[in-house]
């Protein structure tokens, strides 16, 4: 029987969460002036709980949603196209017309 799987971390979730670790790190290690190992090692165990909290709350993409049919419409509601007269063209029209 298959185990479930984990939904994998976004790249965002990896960013935030890495980034926290490390400038909360280094805010932690410069404020406190730790010299102690064991100083050290509660600050890096703290870093990396905060930033297992920060990427596990960055919103994750919503699914797109599935996308309907298209309706056809009736020929009845379909306006009749119109004819495309090329720019220069009817210039010239519009010209000899108010020449005339």
């Amino acid at each position: 029987m298959p185990r479930p799987t984990a939904p994998r971390p976004t790249v965002a979730q990896l960013v935030y969460g890495s980034c926290t670790v490390i400038l909360s790190t280094l805010a932690m290690l410069l404020l406190s002036q730790t010299d102690s190992g064991p100083g050290v090692a509660l600050i890096a165990l703290v870093a990396l709980v905060l930033g297992l909290l920060v990427a596990l709350t960055v919103p994750r993409p919503k699914p797109a949603a599935p996308v309907a049919s298209p309706i056809v419409a009736s020929s009845a509601d379909t306006p009749a196209p119109r004819e495309r007269v090329p720019a220069q063209a009817a210039s010239a029209q519009a010209a000899s017309a108010q020449q005339d």
